[in-house]
């Protein structure tokens, strides 16, 4: 694995990470989320970060994923 796969893999995986953990919290400890929203500013702030970070990890990893492909297919040729 490349050096820059790694760090893609890695931050990918990060950013999604936050991502779900600001959403759990957004329906746990932040008084969770009704017909308008969520119940607290905390919860709103969590919400927020989760909508901002789950898409942009996934798709970290998407690309990372698929430069791990591309790279093991150089590698075999």
């Amino acid at each position: 694995m490349q050096r820059d796969t790694r760090q893609l893999l890695r931050t990918g995986l990060a950013i999604f990470l936050i991502g779900a953990v600001a959403a759990l919290l957004t329906m746990t400890v932040f008084g969770g989320i009704g017909r308008q929203g969520p119940h607290t500013n905390s919860g709103w702030l969590a919400l927020m970060l989760a909508m901002g970070c789950l898409p942009t990890g996934t798709l970290t990893l998407a690309l990372a994923f698929a430069k791990l492909v591309g790279d093991r297919k150089k590698k075999a040729r």
